[in-house]
């Protein structure tokens, strides 16, 4: 089942650190089939107020996630982003298309 990393990102000071950050996730990601499904665009706030940026990466599956965030190459970097954002990551797993509202209650 997909795996998703999903990131609220506020205050991003962008910068040098930043910039690299961005120059550089990408080959991270290569190595674990991850790839970005939302990233850059302006939330549109349809219900409630939003500040800041989110992000969705998307992976085929719970250990690719994992080997990528815990990968040497993405510990490199990631302080790039930490020092220079706030925010909060979270870790989902994915629904297949045949999923109801109601097999939550299952």
């Amino acid at each position: 089942m997909k795996h998703y990393a999903i990131a609220y990102l506020r205050n991003v000071r962008m910068g040098a650190d930043i910039v690299e950050y961005l120059e550089r996730i990408d080959e991270t990601l290569a190595p674990y089939d991850g790839h970005f499904i939302v990233h850059g665009a302006q939330p549109e706030s349809i219900e409630g107020e939003w500040e800041g940026a989110p992000i969705v990466i998307e992976f085929p599956d719970r250990t690719s996630l994992y080997s990528w965030y815990e990968s040497e190459n993405y510990r490199k970097i990631l302080p790039l982003r930490t020092e220079n954002s706030d925010g909060v990551v979270i870790f989902v797993e994915g629904v297949d298309r045949t999923h109801k509202a109601t097999d939550v209650l299952t």
